[in-house]
């Protein structure tokens, strides 16, 4: 099937080819019939991709000091393929989907299959949406009115907001699509209407609902002209549905508000307030978030967790079946606005073409009506030209599940750059599968792993999901008869860890690797070079400046995550194993904070030769301290590492300082050295993988005596 993607870095949109996305519990997946492009958000990403870097700096000046700080820290180098690789990531466009359920699941009690329902679905063949995000269409709604049910609910919340009542005046600044939705809305609700906007071809549109409709020119203050088409009063509120990065509609929309009016933001626009304004008449200000409440909360949205009606009247898909009945009894127009259907075969220059003339209202993508559901995986037609003469042919190859930030920014290269050859690729919705299939040379793409485990040409595979599938993941490839590298943490608890270990001691001819990187650093093993013949124990100190990450954050779930110790610490905890070289004896451990926080914790090892070790892993620092310090002290001699791109000596007769270019975390060399593994050119033993188990046992131990704390 395929699906419309957005390219960041260039502004361009192509269809991509995917498999069918796989219907998860509290999901349902739906055949598309029609969707609606929505011309001001659609556009504005397009736009800011084809805007040059310096346009792209000015958009986002936050995300700019970020990079900044990333420079001083990570390296120029590090940086700019950081942001390269984040800009270069296909983004799925489109939220206004209509479709019949073909497939429904787990837990899902509110449809069937063979039902018509409207999501926010993307521009694509097939769907998979969650529950709280779809709404049956009623009899008598068609679907390319229904298509028109998304937008209609992100202008129906800004009315909630503005709380209309019958006889009152609203003004509605901006009248494109999302303007005219929200101007019917208020006359359903008994209110007079005025609207704004700097196209003439949009006035007369407005006119033709009955619209008092003002056309504004430039920088007009319209002020006067609202007074005075409302007899002389200002009005009630205001409802901004404009896009446009002009100050001008907050700033004129209080003037011509009365006092304790509202002033709802829908739209997009420059927001230097003037507090005077809003002051001296007591006016409520309010931004709309999208479709309403649910909005970004994953538990309703992903999770099927709904608000209790008696407390939340109007949810997000509750405003889905309001838009629907307004819809049915035709109180909201919608086939006037309707400027452009287009079949999707033709979907990539139509979308370009929509998106760079910025006129018109809904433009309509229809698609085929038999979709086939048996596409396990796609096949990817590769240039053989681009791949290296050894790699041509059918030979022992490597297979990817997961296709997030971290396979695409650091794992993937390492491994097309230390001369991997790669079967297939899988992630759960096929989205960023199919982009690295194409950019890497995939021999396929799929949504199952089970498409990489049986195929005859894959001997090893690479697992970089989320941390609650490693463990499964791992079995699953092991029990295929497939050599492992795993990204950290390996396990999330110790169950899983028991579990694991006996199946691999049962398949010990199988290479199990886990992604401890920093051990392979250019400068980790410069320090284990330098204290090789030490011949007393050694004591140091780790200092991980971790920044803090949202409590919502998967990350943070133990059930998904497994926290920031046994997601995080982990590395630092084999860090120390790589260093001293011996097992741990003992351990403690206590977190900042009344209650313990989890990712704000110091650490004391003891191992059994005799040496210690602190781990201060912080979430309470700052952003301009360089993330991770290390220092070790040993027969009066010290080793000073920062940030993995300095290590400084004291006490060493032959060496002072080894400063890199950029940030070196060991990738690089963990990636070769994996593929020696794979491919018998080494023994396990031979490398500086050293003991997964062991490493994770202690994280394990680290967070048990965290909880004693507690």
């Amino acid at each position: 099937m395929k699906q419309i993607f957005q390219n960041l870095k260039s502004g361009v949109a192509e269809a991509l080819e995917l498999p069918t996305p796989k219907c998860m519990p509290g999901t349902v997946l739906v055949q598309t019939e029609v969707s609606l492009i929505s011309p001001g958000t659609e556009r504005m990403l397009a736009d800011f991709g084809r805007a040059g870097w310096i346009s792209k700096a000015r958009q986002q000046p936050d995300k700019v000091k970020q990079v900044l700080q990333k420079m001083r820290t990570d390296g120029v180098e590090a940086t700019v393929q950081a942001v390269f690789s984040k800009l270069d990531q296909p983004l799925p466009v489109g939220y206004s989907n209509v479709g019949t359920v073909v497939e429904v699941g787990e837990g899902v009690t509110r449809f069937r299959v063979g039902d018509r329902v409207v999501s926010n679905g993307y521009h694509a063949e097939l769907v998979v949406v969650p529950e709280n995000l779809c709404a049956s269409i009623p009899e008598g709604v068609s679907g390319v009115e229904a298509a028109f049910t998304v937008l209609g609910a992100i202008a129906l919340q800004g009315v909630r907001l503005a709380e209309p009542t019958l006889g009152e005046t609203f003004c509605v600044s901006g009248l494109g699509l999302i303007g005219l939705l929200t101007a019917q809305i208020l006359q359903a609700n008994g209110c007079r209407v005025i609207g704004l906007d700097v196209s003439a071809e949009r006035v007369q549109m407005a006119e033709s609902f009955g619209i008092t409709a003002l056309h504004v020119e430039g920088s007009e203050d319209p002020t006067e002209r609202v007074l005075a088409a409302n007899s002389g009063f200002e009005v009630d509120g205001v409802l901004i549905t404009a896009n446009t990065s002009s100050n001008g509609p907050i700033t004129t929309a209080p003037r011509m508000t009365r006092k304790r009016g509202r002033i709802v933001l829908v739209g997009v626009v420059g927001l230097t307030l003037d507090r005077t304004a809003f002051f001296q008449k007591e006016i409520t200000f309010q931004v709309s978030c999208s479709y309403g409440p649910g909005r970004y909360d994953e538990g309703y949205e992903k999770k099927g967790l709904d608000y209790p009606r008696g407390y939340v009247r109007w949810t997000e898909q509750r405003n889905f079946q309001a838009v629907l009945e307004l819809l049915r009894s035709q109180r909201l127009s919608v086939q006037e606005l309707l400027t452009e259907e287009i079949a999707f075969g033709r979907a990539e220059e139509a979308y370009d073409r929509i998106l760079s003339d910025g006129t018109g209202y809904g433009f309509l993508f229809r698609y085929r009506e038999n979709v086939s559901l048996q596409e396990p995986r796609v096949e990817v037609k590769r240039d053989l030209s681009l791949l290296p003469q050894q790699h041509r042919e059918v030979g022992d190859k490597i297979g990817f599940i997961g296709a997030g930030g971290y396979a695409r920014a650091k794992l993937l290269p390492a491994f097309r750059a230390a001369g991997a050859s790669f079967s297939g690729i899988v992630s759960r919705t096929g989205q960023g599968s199919a982009d690295l299939a194409r950019k890497f040379h995939f021999a396929f793409h799929a949504t199952e792993p089970t498409e990489v485990f049986r195929d005859p040409t894959t001997r090893a595979v690479v697992i970089a999901t989320r941390h609650d599938s490693h463990a499964a993941l791992v079995q699953q490839a092991l029990l295929a008869g497939k050599d492992v590298f795993v990204e950290k943490p390996l396990a999330l608890n110790r169950e899983e860890l028991l579990e694991l270990r006996d199946v691999a001691g049962k398949h010990s001819d199988q290479a199990l690797i886990v992604g401890f990187n920093r051990r392979f650093s250019p400068l980790a093993l410069q320090m284990k070079q330098l204290i090789s013949d030490r011949a007393e124990p050694v004591s140091f100190q780790m200092m991980i400046n971790a920044g803090a990450i949202p409590h919502d954050h998967w990350t943070q779930n133990a059930a998904e995550g497994g926290g920031r110790v046994v997601g995080e610490l982990c590395h630092f905890v084999d860090f120390a194993h790589f260093l001293v070289d011996a097992p741990v004896s003992q351990v403690e451990a206590v977190a900042c904070g009344e209650g313990g926080m989890s990712d704000t914790v110091s650490v004391v090892l003891r191992f059994k030769d005799g040496s210690v070790g602190s781990l201060n892993y912080f979430a309470n620092g700052h952003k301009a301290i360089p993330k991770e310090r290390i220092e070790l002290f040993t027969g009066g001699k010290v080793l000073q590492l920062e940030n993995f791109r300095v290590l400084t000596g004291h006490g060493f007769p032959n060496f002072r300082k080894m400063r890199l270019w950029k940030q070196d975390k060991g990738q690089q060399k963990q990636a070769e050295a994996v593929l020696a593994v794979f491919r018998r050119e080494k023994e396990f033993r031979e490398t500086s993988f050293g003991d997964p188990f062991q490493s994770m046992e202690t994280t394990f131990a680290v967070a048990e005596a965290l909880s004693r704390h507690q």
